[in-house]
């Protein structure tokens, strides 16, 4: 099997998503750190990779894949078995339900948020605020009442939702007021196999 390849950034939550999935997944994952500052990732050769000039970008073989979601996916269904994305109709379906809440909601909420005060991207960043406080609090309701976002097990869902979430302090959004959240990441992050990345939830 040709190792994978992923061209990344460290502080990137998108990139970190696979950085985690193929860590518990057990995969050897040759990290191609991205100049991103200098713009890399709108010249060649990663422009050719993926058109639309973004990070993350996994090679696996003749394979190469944009976007951290379908990423995910694809990882899980050839690397991880039922367990991480299953193939019933109504399961994969809750899955793919969060993957969407990952990259709306989250994105646009505790992500955006991050993005203005870490990184001075001209947000408007009282509206990103009023998205994490919504998202963050039906997260908490759903996990007040389940360990994981679909299913009793923990699958790519978690993985993709986490990272921002638990980057949001970095945007001015304490997790403080969401206990199951807090929970949570506790329990993924209690996963073996588990890494970190820079300011996470939970790191000193």
């Amino acid at each position: 099997m040709a190792m994978l390849k992923l061209h990344d950034l460290e502080l990137s939550g998108n990139c970190y998503k696979v950085r985690l999935l193929c860590a518990l997944l057990g995969l050897d994952l040759d990290v191609i750190p991205v100049d991103f500052m200098a713009g890399a990732h709108k010249k060649s050769p990663l422009i050719d990779m993926n058109p639309f000039g973004e990070i993350p970008v996994l090679e696996d073989g003749d394979i190469v894949l944009r976007d951290s979601q379908a990423i995910l996916v694809y990882l899980a269904r050839k690397y991880g078995g039922e367990t991480w994305l299953p193939t019933d109709a109504v399961d994969m379906a809750h899955v793919v339900s969060w993957l969407m809440v990952a990259e709306n909601e989250i994105a646009r909420g505790p992500n955006d948020a991050r993005l203005h005060d870490k990184f001075g991207f001209p947000i408007d960043v009282d509206k990103a605020r009023q998205i994490a406080a919504r998202i963050l609090g039906l997260l908490d309701a759903r996990l007040s009442q389940n360990d994981w976002l679909a299913g009793d097990h923990v699958t790519i869902a978690d993985i993709a939702c986490m990272p921002y979430v638990a980057l949001g302090h970095e945007g001015g959004i304490s997790l403080d007021a969401y206990p199951a959240i807090c929970a949570w990441i506790g329990r993924i992050r209690a996963l073996p196999g588990f890494i970190a990345m820079p300011a996470l939830h939970g790191e000193s």
